[in-house]
């Protein structure tokens, strides 16, 4: 039965380092023997996933805004300027002032020069809290912090695409993702919002975005794996990847009261936070699985693995362990997209459903086919430090 306050998908933004847009994803995700778009010496002895040529002006019209912005701010403004153009939403002020937003995001990039500077004054002088205080007052301006707020993109979005009803920011990687499409679906669900936009975006190519992962060993060294073959390799097995995944959401009244298309319907979208240190991920991840509703028959998971070993092997134990799921790990194909990588996993799930086919297997050695139309498509992120989520997306 639907229900006029259904939760539906009506635009999709997406890029990443195989292109932008959702019908660029879906041509190219829908070729088997795809093979992903690596850089590989820029940050050795790591591997990431590099963004493709984009054209800011195509979403972004001002230079003086693309200048204020951090390339991972530009990234969302432009995923979220493609997802509001592919709901039919861009330029229609009574939508745009009605609508909320919520976003995923990050805490910036750092001034590497700046840190570089201060590093190599202080080998030569012992009065570091002098020290810091001189280039604090002479290497940093203050409109080089407005570039770095988490909560500036959404900010950018709101002065860019004119989206200026109500707006919160989540951060804590693949959780803030989770979170912030558990909430923009709670919101529809109980009337407070219409319509909402959601994602986040993540710009890897960056030294200190590669450090974060690396100060706790996660990424992945040597030769390129596919995600679920990483196990074993040196180093902690993540390969990261630069992209950005919008999504807009609406109460299914109000999406067929404007004659849109509907991609999908988004189900029940679940979390946690298991603590793994004590060895709980196994059961929070069955746990999931078992609150996320799933239909009977075969089914076909769009997994945010990131390959980091102990969440990685605990997600593939789990899912194997449904006979009916055929998981694709996209991040084979995209890298990992940290804050990004629910709401991306999110749109690839809408797409199958839309477009009533299920992708090739992305790792012939881990993955099994799917065959037939999937009704129904699950997405996970299980974080690859912490936090945990997965929602149901159905045929609307």
């Amino acid at each position: 039965m639907s229900n006029p306050r259904d939760v539906v998908i009506t635009g999709i933004g997406l890029v990443s380092s195989l292109g932008e847009g959702p019908d660029a994803h879906w041509q190219k995700l829908a070729q088997p023997g795809l093979q992903p778009v690596l850089e590989t010496a820029r940050f050795a002895p790591y591997t990431v996933h590099p963004l493709p040529e984009i054209d800011w002006n195509l979403q972004i019209a001002k230079r003086g805004d693309q200048r204020q912005m951090e390339t991972w701010q530009r990234l969302g403004t432009y995923a979220a300027g493609l997802a509001l153009d592919d709901a039919g939403i861009k330029g229609n002020d009574e939508l745009c002032t009605t609508m909320d937003m919520v976003v995923a995001a990050g805490g910036g990039e750092r001034d590497e020069a700046v840190d570089a500077a201060i590093l190599a004054a202080s080998e030569s002088r012992n009065d570091r809290d002098v020290l810091l205080n001189e280039k604090l007052t002479t290497e940093l301006r203050p409109t080089l912090f407005l570039a770095q707020l988490s909560n500036l993109l959404a900010g950018n979005i709101s002065i860019v695409h004119k989206v200026t009803g109500s707006s919160r920011t989540f951060m804590g990687e693949e959780g803030a993702g989770v979170s912030a499409v558990e909430t923009a679906a709670a919101r529809i669900r109980s009337g407070q919002s219409t319509h909402v936009l959601v994602g986040g975006a993540f710009q890897t190519e960056h030294s200190d975005m590669l450090l974060g992962y690396e100060l706790a060993g996660y990424l992945h060294r040597g030769p390129w794996k596919p995600v679920w073959q990483r196990q074993g390799a040196e180093g902690g097995g993540v390969v990261s990847g630069s992209g950005g995944a919008f999504l807009v959401l609406e109460q299914r009244d109000h999406a067929m009261s404007r004659g849109r298309k509907i991609y999908a319907e988004l189900g029940p979208v679940v979390s946690g936070r298991a603590r793994r240190s004590r060895g709980e991920l196994d059961a929070e991840i069955a746990g999931l699985l078992s609150q996320a509703a799933l239909p009977n028959g075969r089914l076909l998971a769009m997994s945010g693995a990131s390959g980091a070993h102990a969440a990685t092997t605990a997600e593939k134990t789990a899912l194997d362990a449904v006979e009916t799921i055929a998981a694709r790990g996209f991040s084979t194909l995209t890298g990992h997209m940290k804050e990004a990588q629910f709401p991306f996993a999110v749109a690839l799930a809408a797409l199958a459903v839309d477009r009533k086919a299920a992708y090739p297997v992305f790792d012939a050695a881990a993955e099994k086919p799917f065959e037939g139309i999937p009704a129904s498509v699950l997405a996970t992120a299980i974080g690859y430090h912490q936090f945990e989520g997965m929602a149901l997306v159905k045929s609307a």
